[in-house]
């Protein structure tokens, strides 16, 4: 409904804005289209009377321009991640889990809130990889959080992603907690 009514919005603007305005013996006839060319003030005599000009319109979004969406392709999913945990201690956590997000999809146990922590971290963290481990040289703490571990392969955000997350020292810990819930929270 709402992609209805924006589309009829976007067609209104670009009828009005291709609509020639018609001419009298009188003179030209007003338009409610918006003039680019000033009508009063200090500039109105510097520039010829044009008449109003049409006012570009932007590109369609990308949820008008796919029309009913029936027997079309769905686009693919710019994060599309493969979860295996293991040794996590927790019942059901284990295991290998697909994920997609945009749209939500998978196996994964929490779908939507993995989606939503991906998409909150990737917005807060422009320009930087999620998944990196931490770099050469960082001082960790000496925090042993247990056997678990997990490997994160496929796209996010349409970047390749193959990383492996332990919970051996302060460092890791960190990043498996950053990233409860496409992990199982362990703490």
């Amino acid at each position: 409904m709402l992609r209805r009514l924006a589309l009829a919005a976007v067609v209104s603007l670009a009828a009005l804005a291709t609509t020639a305005p018609a001419a009298s013996a009188t003179g030209p006839v007003p338009s409610a289209v918006p003039s680019a060319v000033p009508t009063a003030g200090p500039l109105s005599s510097a520039f010829p009377a044009l008449g109003p000009l049409p006012v570009p319109l932007p590109p369609l979004p990308s949820f008008l321009d796919g029309g009913s969406g029936v027997g079309q392709e769905k686009p693919a999913a710019r994060t599309r991640l493969t979860v295996t945990v293991e040794r996590s201690g927790v019942a059901g956590a284990d295991g290998t889990f697909e994920l997609t997000c945009g749209p939500t999809g998978g196996t994964h146990p929490e779908r939507q809130g993995a989606c939503d922590r991906l998409a909150e971290v990737g917005a807060t963290r422009a320009g930087q990889d999620l998944f990196q481990p931490a770099p050469q040289g960082t001082m960790c703490t000496m925090i042993y959080g247990g056997d678990a571990s997990a490997r994160i392969v496929g796209t996010w955000e349409g970047r390749a992603v193959d990383t492996t997350v332990t919970r051996g020292d302060g460092c890791e810990i960190a990043r498996w907690n950053n990233l409860v819930p496409v992990l199982p929270d362990l703490r």
